[in-house]
């Protein structure tokens, strides 16, 4: 898994100087590219952190690739900055998904405070999108009928329910019961539900 960066895009070489120096002066990693064309060819869906982008620059405008960087699954929030007549077209952005924007002239530490926000919603993005695929590996090693049972489980039926819808014992449903519990993890049905509320949002 990379480290987590702060990428700049902008053509306009003084403002990518004037971040980048704002930013390691606040601790803060980054990166720049000169245009979208150059961030997109360098882009990895494995990294990590998030986007400043300027919405208007020569070539690709950060509209642009921000539209490419969608097609392409990438869930890095995405900073814009904008000139006054271009708000329009961030608030568009922002009902694609975009995380922000923030408006030129803009105070410094606005901006830093909007990447440390930025940063922290990717990390907890990462940490969400771990415990779910912990609790699709647990899923995994489960049988067709501890599936079977599990589900019966969440649908809060008894034991004895359970055993005459499977035609099986109550000892047998509580053996399953008892390897679900350990192969997922939990120690109830509650705990059970809750993990797997995880999966749908």
């Amino acid at each position: 898994m990379s480290t987590a960066c702060t990428h700049i895009i902008d053509d306009d070489e003084a403002i990518r100087d004037a971040l980048q120096w704002l930013f390691k002066t606040r601790g803060v990693a980054c990166r720049t590219w000169a245009s979208g064309e150059d961030f997109l060819e360098a882009w990895s869906p494995q990294w990590r952190g998030c986007i400043v982008l300027d919405i208007r620059m020569a070539g690709m405008s950060g509209l642009e690739c921000f539209d490419t960087l969608l097609a392409r699954g990438c869930e890095l929030p995405v900073i814009f900055i904008t000139g006054h007549g271009d708000v329009p077209m961030a608030v568009a952005a922002l009902k694609k998904g975009a995380f922000h924007f923030i408006e030129k002239p803009f105070n410094d530490h606005d901006l830093v405070s909007l990447v440390e926000t930025a940063l922290a919603a990717d990390a907890e993005r990462q940490r969400a999108a771990a415990s779910r695929e912990t609790i699709e590996a647990r899923l995994a090693t489960l049988t067709c009928r501890e599936r079977e049972v599990m589900d019966l489980i969440l649908e809060g039926k008894y034991n004895k329910v359970i055993a005459d819808e499977l035609s099986i014992s109550m000892r047998t449903v509580e053996a399953h019961r008892s390897r679900i519990f350990d192969k997922m993890d939990v120690r109830s049905a509650v705990e059970l539900a809750q993990m797997l509320t995880t999966l749908r949002s």
